[in-house]
């Protein structure tokens, strides 16, 4: 179903604000990566830097299939969504290229990771493996949402 037609059911599309406001206040969402039978999908926690780009903190294992596939792709997705209710939800999908950040840039991008969502596993492991960041670099992205009762569920005013 077209996008337009979603909108006799209450779903409309999000502007840029809403959909940058949208990425600043998530922390969570799911990285699809280019792979040779099926794009490989990863969620994961992200920063973002309010000027469109997000940034990944990867923890790394002997023959990292995350981090092998990131420095491969020329191009990646990303779904960052939010499910409060039936009828209240938003989604934006974000396509654009990863590159690694070198270590000697962290500090630089600090802030955009401090507040960043991690599971407990992820911070105790972090200890004690190699740690790398990436960047998700922006180059489109689409928005969707739903507030608020269907028009046909809404109750009449009569």
């Amino acid at each position: 179903m077209a996008t337009d037609e979603l909108q006799a059911y209450g779903v409309r599309e999000m502007s840029d604000d809403e959909i940058e406001a949208f990425l600043s206040v998530q922390t969570t969402g799911v990285l699809g990566l280019p792979d040779d039978a099926a794009p490989y999908l990863l969620p994961i926690s992200y920063g973002y830097d309010g000027d469109r780009r997000l940034y990944f903190t990867y923890l790394e294992g002997a023959g990292s299939r995350k981090t092998t596939l990131s420095e491969r792709a020329d191009a990646a997705s990303f779904l960052c969504y939010a499910v409060d209710t039936l009828y209240n939800w938003e989604s934006a999908l974000l396509s654009g290229s990863l590159n690694r950040v070198p270590e000697s840039s962290w500090d630089e991008i600090d802030d955009h990771l401090a507040d960043v969502w991690r599971p407990a596993l992820l911070e105790d492991a972090t200890l004690s493996g190699e740690v790398s960041v990436f960047e998700f670099r922006v180059d489109d992205w689409t928005g969707l949402k739903h507030q608020g009762l269907p028009p046909a569920l809404e109750p009449s005013s009569e």
